[in-house]
C-alpha cells in the first residue's frame, strides 16, 4: 500500500517559476527514500511543497488515501506528513523537554510522557539533556531533538531535509540508522535529502535522484550503491 503519492506535481519558489517539474512519486509503507541530487535540483522545494509550505504549481498529493490542500501545512501534519526543516526549526530558549512537551500537549499526562518515554529510547542521548536550552545543545543533540520531536507528531511519512547539516560525519552515520529502525517499529515512510550520498544509500530502500526539478534516476539503494557511476551520471545530468 502506497502510504504517499505524487502526481503531476510541480512547485516553485516563486509563483508561476516552477523549479520542481512534473514528478511522480509513490512511497509505500515503512519505506525509506533516499532524495538526491546536485544542488539547485529543487529537493528542499519539493519537501516544502509537500509539507503545505509552499502552495503546488499543479499536481497533487495523496497521504493515506486523502488529497492534501495546496499550502496548508495543518492539513498536512494532521493527515500524519511531518517535516523536519534543515535549520531544525527548535524554540531555542525553551528546553529539550519543553520543545518535545509541545508535540503531545493535546494529549493526556501519563499518554504524553508514554511517548516521550519511545522517543527518547531512540535518542538516549537526549535523557541527560532534558533541562537543557535548546539552542545550548550540539549540533547532533539538537538534530536528534528535532527528530524526536517529530516522531513525537506520530508521522506516517517523515521528511528530512539535509539531516547532516553542520554536523560531523561520525554524527551522522549514528543518526540514519535509527531511521531505518523507526521505519521497521512503527511503519513510518521516510524521505530523506542527504549530502553524504553514500550514507543515506546505506539505509534507504530506495533511492530518487532530481536533476532540474525532473526525476532523472530512480532504482533500488543497493543498485547505486554497487554501481556510483550511474549515479555520478544522473548528477551531471547525462
Amino acid at each position: 500500500m502506497n502510504v504517499l503519492e505524487c502526481d503531476g506535481l510541480s512547485a516553485a519558489r516563486i509563483a508561476g517559476s516552477p523549479c520542481v517539474h512534473e514528478v511522480d512519486l509513490k512511497v509505500g509503507k515503512g519505506e525509506v527514500i533516499a532524495l538526491l541530487g546536485p544542488n539547485g535540483a529543487g529537493k528542499t522545494t519539493m519537501l516544502e511543497t509537500l509539507a503545505g509550505l509552499l502552495p503546488r504549481e499543479a499536481g497533487k498529493v495523496v497521504v493515506g488515501g486523502v488529497e492534501l490542500p495546496s499550502g496548508n501545512p495543518r492539513s498536512a501534519v494532521r493527515n500524519g506528513l511531518v517535516l523536519v526543516p534543515d535549520d531544525r526549526a527548535l524554540f531555542r530558549r525553551l528546553t529539550t523537554e519543553q520543545n518535545m512537551r509541545l508535540a503531545v500537549k493535546s494529549r493526556g499526562r501519563k499518554a504524553a510522557a508514554q511517548e516521550m518515554e519511545v522517543a527518547l529510547e531512540y535518542f538516549p542521548a537526549l535523557r541527560k539533556r532534558m533541562s537543557v536550552a535548546a539552542g545550548q545543545l550540539s549540533g547532533g543533540e539538537q538534530q536528534m531533538l528535532a527528530l524526536a520531536r517529530a516522531l513525537l507528531q506520530k508521522p506516517d511519512v517523515l521528511l528530512i531535509d539535509e539531516l547532516s547539516m553542520g554536523l560531523a560525519p561520525v554524527i551522522v552515520e549514528a543518526i540514519l540508522p535509527v531511521l531505518r529502525q523507526v521505519a521497521a517499529d512503527q511503519g513510518t515512510s521516510v524521505i530523506l535529502v542527504e549530502q553524504h550520498v553514500h550514507l543515506a544509500l546505506g539505509i534507504a530502500d530506495r533511492a530518487v535522484v532530481l536533476v532540474k526539478g525532473r526525476i532523472h534516476l530512480e532504482d533500488d539503494a543497493s543498485a547505486l550503491a554497487a554501481d556510483l557511476g550511474r549515479l555520478e551520471a544522473a548528477y551531471m545530468g547525462e
